[in-house]
């Protein structure tokens, strides 16, 4: 977020609640919905609103005090971020392998290492202190454990945030010590309207490939540039070359090679049984063509292998050469 008291316009309801009620803050609040749609935006601003002694009237944070400096340069004494963190790998990977292993889980270490910033006074006359656990499924059963205690018996002017994509992954002693928050998913109208004010071109496709997430569409504008090309190729069907689109769909990553694959042939799927694209709205004409010669069994086998490669996308293998596989196997759907 470039201004950083910008609250996307779908929130401005309940930061307005929030801040009317900072009087009596809850000891744990989990955020939660669905993932693209601002949580972990509106977690920080709400932070260092609550840690700033100087807000203005609409309770947004006033970014030239000490705290606030302290808070923009990730230097704040009274607030810690709690997140899965980048693995650094063996001495004998190379880079390209180094870069593909990432730690997707919240340790028990990092749990136990809140203990000594519980203990400790708050630097400031408000007394708050402030956790923000981001994403909170992404506790371990140890580190789960570990963070009920301390929400069990909550230190004095601590507030811990966590934030949720996966709510049902969360222990229920959890949810039970928690107040928590459906995060607002904005409508096609604000998600549309925002998008055009921030630049944005075509943003009704755009919205559709990803779901209705606008932070997401603003964040992958490269991507679409390339997924032009993804898709001119995947049109093709059993004309394609797979030796010349494989480089094309891992040009961004693997995995999100896979995932093009995938929601294309969702919708290829959806139009054969008489229903709308719900991914590629501006590509019915050729989703409609391809439907009329797919052979739908060969088709379903091709998901379950698109569902296996994307599993492996973290793993240092010959990407290259698994996507070309894919994509003889894609033009084979389309051969009676």
């Amino acid at each position: 977020m470039n201004n950083f008291n910008e609250i996307y316009p779908w929130q401005n309801k309940l930061w307005q609640n929030l801040s009317q009620g900072r009087q009596k803050l809850h000891h744990a609040f989990l955020m939660h919905g669905r993932t693209g749609i601002g949580k972990y935006d509106f977690a920080l601003r709400f932070s260092q609103a609550l840690l700033c002694p100087n807000t203005d009237e609409s309770g947004h944070a006033c970014n030239t005090c000490p705290s606030c400096h302290w808070f923009n340069d990730e230097s704040h004494p009274d607030f810690r971020l709690v997140s899965t963190e980048q693995e650094s790998g063996t001495d004998d990977e190379s880079p390209a392998a180094k870069k593909t292993r990432k730690k997707t889980q919240i340790s028990i270490a990092q749990i136990r290492e809140l203990s000594d910033f519980l203990s400790l006074s708050s630097h400031q006359t408000s007394g708050l202190r402030i956790v923000l656990i981001n994403p909170a499924e992404a506790l371990n059963q140890a580190s789960a454990n570990a963070l009920l205690k301390m929400l069990e018996e909550p230190a004095p002017g601590v507030i811990f945030i966590l934030i949720s994509h996966q709510l049902q992954r969360l222990l229920p002693t959890i949810l039970s010590r928690c107040h928590k928050i459906n995060m607002p998913v904005p409508d096609a109208a604000q998600a549309m309207a925002w998008l055009r004010m921030k630049g944005v071109k075509n943003p009704e496709q755009q919205l559709a490939y990803l779901e209705g997430s606008p932070i997401k569409v603003l964040t992958d504008q490269a991507q679409f540039n390339q997924l032009s090309d993804v898709w001119k190729h995947l049109a093709l069907g059993h004309k394609i070359e797979p030796h010349a689109a494989a480089p094309i769909l891992i040009a961004s990553s693997v995995e999100s090679g896979v995932i093009a694959i995938q929601k294309w042939l969702y919708d290829i799927v959806a139009v054969k049984l008489g229903h709308q694209a719900r991914y590629h709205i501006q590509h019915v004409r050729a989703l409609q063509s391809l439907a009329d010669k797919v052979n739908l069994g060969r088709l379903f086998d091709l998901q379950k292998k698109t569902n296996e490669l994307r599993k492996l996308a973290a793993h240092p293998l010959n990407h290259e050469l698994q996507m070309e596989s894919l994509l003889v196997e894609y033009t084979k759907v389309f051969q009676s």
